[in-house]
C-alpha cells in the first residue's frame, strides 16, 4: 500500500499532524466569528464585513509570509504568525460588541494565518522519495478535506459546551499547537531554499505559474457557487440536512478522489492530467446546472469533488516545477490565495443571480468558471510541459 509506505516515513506522521491542526481555525473561522458576534447582538452585515475581513485580510498576508518563509526559513515565521493570529481571536472572543474590536480582531487573525498548508508542501520533496512526492501531494490534498469537515464539527462542539467565544479560543490554541508541532520539527528547522530571490514579483514572473493559477481561480469559483447555489436548492428541494449535506458530500467526493489518485498509476505528463481533471470537474458541475432531483442532486454533489482534489494533487507538483529559485513556498501561497478568491468571488456573484435568476443559471455559472480553468489548462499545456531550463530562458526573454 503507498499510503502505508508514506506514512511510515520518519516524521511524516508528525508534520502532516501539526499541519493539520494549526490548519483547523481557517475551516472554523467563518462559523466562529458569525456565532460569536450573534451572540453578542451584532446584525448580520457586521457578521459578513467581519468574515470577509478575514477571508481577505488572509488572501494578502499569506503570500507575503510565504515570502518571509523563503528568505528567513519555516520556524520563526510559522511560531510568530501563530501567536499574533491567535491574538485576533482572543481580540474578537474579548470584544464581540465593539465594531473596531470586532473587524481588528478579524484583520490580525486573518493575515497572520500561519502559513502551514505551503511549508508542508514545500517539504515534500524533502520528506519522501521522488517516486512518493505524488501520492504525498494526493494525501495532503484528502486531509486538507477531512479539516474543512472537522472545524465547523470542532465549532459546533464547542458551542454545546459553553457560550460562542469558546470556538475562537480553541482556534486561537490549535493554530499554535499545530504551529509548533511542525515548527520544531527537524525538517521544518533544517528547511531553507536554494538562492534568496529578489524579485519583487517573486514567483508571478512566470508567465506559465500566472496560466496555472488563472485555471484554479476558475475552480475556485465553481466551489463558490456550489456553496451558495447548495443553500438555494436546499430551500427549494426536501434533502435531509440541507446544504449540510450537500457541501460535506462534496468534501466526501474530494476525500474520494485523492485517495483513488494517490493509489492509481497514471503515466500521462502532469500538465495533461491537469487539462483531464479540470474538464472531468467541468463535466461534474455541468451536471449540476441541470438541477437533479434530491438522490441525483446527492450523487452529483460528490462528483463535483472527487476531480477536484487530484487536480489540486497535479497542480501542487506542478507548483514546485514551475516557481522560480527561492519563491516556492510564496508560489504555494499564491495558490491558495487564488482558490480562496475564486471562492469568494464565485459565492459572491453567484449569490447576486440567485436574486433575480433561478438555479439552473446560477449552476450553469458555476460551471462556466470551472470549464474556462480547463480551456486556459488545455491552451496553455505547452507552455507548462516546456522543460524547466527551456521555460526559463522564454519567460526571461
Amino acid at each position: 500500500m503507498p499510503y502505508l509506505t508514506l506514512l511510515r516515513r520518519p516524521f511524516v506522521v508528525r508534520l502532516l499532524a501539526g499541519s493539520l491542526v494549526g490548519r483547523m481555525p481557517s475551516a472554523m473561522a467563518a462559523l466562529a466569528i458569525a456565532l460569536t458576534l450573534r451572540e453578542a447582538g451584532a446584525g448580520y452585515r457586521l457578521v459578513g464585513l467581519a468574515t470577509g475581513v478575514f477571508a481577505v485580510a488572509g488572501a494578502i498576508g499569506g503570500p507575503l509570509l510565504g515570502r518571509l518563509v523563503d528568505r528567513t526559513g519555516q520556524p520563526r515565521v510559522l511560531i510568530a504568525s501563530a501567536v499574533v493570529s491567535g491574538l485576533g481571536y482572543v481580540l474578537l472572543a474579548l470584544a464581540p460588541g465593539s465594531l473596531y474590536g470586532s473587524l481588528g480582531g478579524a484583520v490580525v487573525a486573518g493575515a497572520a494565518a500561519p502559513p502551514l498548508e505551503p511549508c508542508l508542501r514545500a517539504l515534500w520533496p524533502e520528506l519522501v522519495p521522488e517516486g512518493e512526492v505524488q501520492s504525498a501531494y494526493a494525501v495532503d490534498a484528502g486531509a486538507q478535506e477531512v479539516v474543512f469537515i472537522a472545524g465547523p464539527l470542532a465549532v459546533a462542539g464547542a458551542a454545546a459546551l459553553g457560550p460562542a467565544p469558546l470556538a475562537l479560543w480553541l482556534a486561537a490554541g490549535l493554530g499554535l499547537l499545530g504551529s509548533l508541532v511542525m515548527a520544531t520539527a527537524r525538517p521544518s528547522r533544517d528547511w531553507r531554499t536554494r538562492t534568496r530571490d529578489a524579485h519583487w514579483l517573486g514567483p508571478l514572473r512566470s508567465p506559465a505559474l500566472l496560466l496555472l493559477l488563472v485555471a484554479l481561480f476558475g475552480a475556485g469559483w465553481a466551489l463558490g457557487g456550489f456553496n451558495v447555489f447548495s443553500v438555494a436548492y436546499a430551500e427549494q428541494h426536501e434533502v435531509p440536512g440541507g446544504a449540510g449535506l450537500l457541501m460535506p458530500l462534496s468534501a466526501f467526493g474530494a476525500l474520494l478522489g485523492a485517495v483513488g489518485y494517490g493509489a492509481l498509476r497514471w503515466t500521462a505528463d502532469a500538465p495533461l492530467k491537469a487539462v483531464a481533471l479540470c474538464a472531468g470537474m467541468a463535466g461534474a458541475y455541468w451536471l449540476v446546472a441541470l438541477v437533479p432531483g434530491p438522490a441525483g442532486a446527492c450523487l452529483v454533489a460528490v462528483g463535483t469533488g472527487v476531480f477536484f482534489a487530484p487536480l489540486l494533487t497535479v497542480s501542487f507538483g506542478l507548483v514546485g516545477e514551475l516557481a522560480p529559485d527561492g519563491t516556492v513556498t510564496e508560489a504555494f501561497a499564491w495558490l491558495v490565495t487564488l482558490i480562496g478568491a475564486g471562492v469568494a468571488a464565485g459565492s459572491a456573484v453567484t449569490g447576486l443571480l440567485l436574486a433575480d435568476g433561478t438555479l439552473p443559471a446560477a449552476a450553469a455559472l458555476g460551471a462556466c468558471g470551472v470549464t474556462g480553468g480547463a480551456l486556459v489548462l488545455a491552451l496553455s499545456r505547452g507552455r507548462l510541459a516546456l522543460p524547466v531550463a527551456v521555460r526559463e530562458t522564454t519567460d526571461t526573454a
